[in-house]
């Protein structure tokens, strides 16, 4: 009898297979989720760069969307003193009105347009993508000055919220898709990571 029992006795404890039978589908969730995951952020920080890549090439070429046909850069308008100039609040608005136009100004927001946005589409140097956009979108944000009720002029704002505004929603994606390094998924990402300048520079990724 004795003989017979003991093989029983070594079927019915196996708590180590057991334990590791239990914990597999547990490991296989968590693996799915971060792949989604990696493919959610990398599905946000595409679009976010189409973003900024189509104001871009609206800007420069006109396609009569929010730069009419004709008025593109390419075509002798300038991309910033339409907005600037219309600025009509804020601590900021008289110097707005002196950017308006000014071919740096209109250089400087450009590239950073096509620099964001290629960034982001490519998934290489998410850090400075995301320290250029967040300064563009204060530079934004001040420009339209959320917190006002009443214009300079004293009509009514239309403010919709007095603090966060599509402009720090921006700026909050670009921070993240660099914090979580966004570029890895769909973009190129860690091929950029081991170039040697890169490596060498860690703001760079």
């Amino acid at each position: 009898m004795a003989v017979h029992d003991h093989p029983h006795r070594r079927t019915g404890f196996r708590f180590p297979s057991l334990h590791r039978t239990g914990t597999a589908p547990a490991a296989t969730g968590t693996a799915a989720a971060t792949a989604t995951s990696a493919y959610v952020v990398a599905g946000l920080r595409l679009l976010t760069g189409f973003v900024f890549l189509w104001a871009f090439l609206d800007k420069t070429f006109g396609f009569g969307y929010a730069t009419g046909s004709g008025k593109g850069w390419i075509d002798g308008g300038s991309p910033t003193k339409g907005f600037l100039s219309s600025v009509a609040v804020g601590p900021m608005e008289s110097t707005f009105h002196d950017w308006a136009g000014a071919a740096w100004a209109n250089w400087l927001f450009m590239l950073g347009l096509l620099g964001i946005g290629l960034a982001l589409t490519a998934g290489v140097a998410l850090r400075l993508a995301a320290v250029a956009g967040t300064a563009m979108m204060a530079l934004m944000w001040i420009a339209e000055w959320p917190p006002a009720k009443h214009l300079s002029d004293g009509s009514a704002s239309m403010s919709t919220n007095p603090f966060a505004d599509y402009h720090l929603i921006y700026a909050a994606v670009l921070i993240a898709l660099a914090a979580v390094g966004a570029g890895v998924t769909w973009g190129l990402g860690k091929a950029w990571a081991r170039l040697p300048f890169v490596s060498r520079n860690p703001w760079l990724l």
